[in-house]
């Protein structure tokens, strides 16, 4: 096919947009609110693996000692935490170390809380060797005399991966329904115009034009229309998500440090989008364009 042929089918196709721009708008807002939606889940489910993936990287658990233990019954007892099975290493943790953490936040009453006015006891960071054995591990610890409590963030793993299964369970669904709802639209959008323009497309077919000739501006309006939803759709998603992180963040500081940075998604969010959003627009414009391409001449018109 000649150069000029291909600048006058795209023309066309571009056309067409403008041409049925109300369907055409319809058709974009519903495949970007899908693609939101779809984008919103994966990076849902993308985060929440970093998390767990951080949780499970971060073999590292405190043991905290109760308040009277002296510093060195403290010492005493870390001996004791060496021996248990799965422990790696142990490491020393002051009350003086815990209570430095929150001078920003006590402000003026942080000197009052110096010595023996300090409010923490004593702990121990504790790496573990193998994490299949976290809980029973956990356990042993918790048997000591002296040990008051360990943190354990088994069950914060468990319900994020149960909740990211939820998300993508419900995720999938929705990206379903809209997506036939958007291929609906997009489809409807090309048959509408194609309605518009039957007389034409039936005087082309009987006068010999390929079904790729009449074919092509169609394609290009529904790929045009997926792209510019999915370029707007990513765009948004982009905007949004380091203010959605950075807010999530301020409320709880483990959010900060293991979800994934904005730097590191964009490229992806970019070029997936896009490509989805014409692969959507190409094949709703395939399944509206191909039983008119079956039929010649007068059958378009229903004669």
């Amino acid at each position: 096919m000649k150069l000029s042929s291909m600048s006058y089918l795209f023309k066309e196709g571009l056309k067409n947009i403008w041409n049925n721009r109300m369907m055409s708008l319809a058709s974009v807002v519903v495949l970007i609110s899908c693609l939101l939606i779809t984008g919103a889940a994966v990076l849902v489910s993308v985060n929440m693996n970093s998390m767990i993936e951080k949780i499970g990287d971060d073999n590292e658990i405190k043991v905290y000692l109760a308040y009277e233990l002296s510093d060195i019954d403290s010492v005493r007892l870390g001996t004791k935490l060496r021996k248990v099975p799965n422990v790696e290493s142990c490491e020393f943790y002051s009350r003086d170390e815990a209570i430095k953490e929150f001078e920003d936040k006590l402000g003026n009453i942080y000197e009052s809380m110096q010595g023996e006015d300090n409010p923490l006891g004593n702990a121990y960071k504790v790496r573990l060797r193998d994490l299949s054995e976290y809980k029973q591990t956990v356990e042993e610890i918790k048997k000591l005399d002296g040990v008051i409590d360990v943190s354990d963030r088994s069950d914060i793993a468990r319900t994020l991966t149960k909740l990211n299964y939820f998300v993508s369970i419900v995720g999938s669904w929705v990206v379903l329904i809209l997506g036939v709802v958007t291929l609906f639209i997009i489809s409807n959008t090309i048959r509408m115009t194609m309605y518009s323009r039957r007389f034409e497309i039936s005087i082309m077919k009987s006068v010999g034009a390929t079904n790729a000739f009449v074919r092509i501006p169609f394609m290009i309006e529904a790929m045009t229309i997926g792209l510019f939803s999915g370029l707007t759709a990513s765009i948004i998603l982009i905007s949004a998500y380091t203010p959605v992180r950075t807010t999530a963040a301020n409320m709880i500081a483990f959010i900060g440090q293991s979800t994934l940075p904005i730097e590191e998604l964009w490229p992806y969010l970019l070029l997936g989008f896009s490509g989805a959003g014409c692969a959507i627009g190409l094949l709703g414009g395939f399944i509206s364009i191909a039983k008119y391409l079956r039929k010649e001449g007068g059958e378009i018109l229903g004669w």
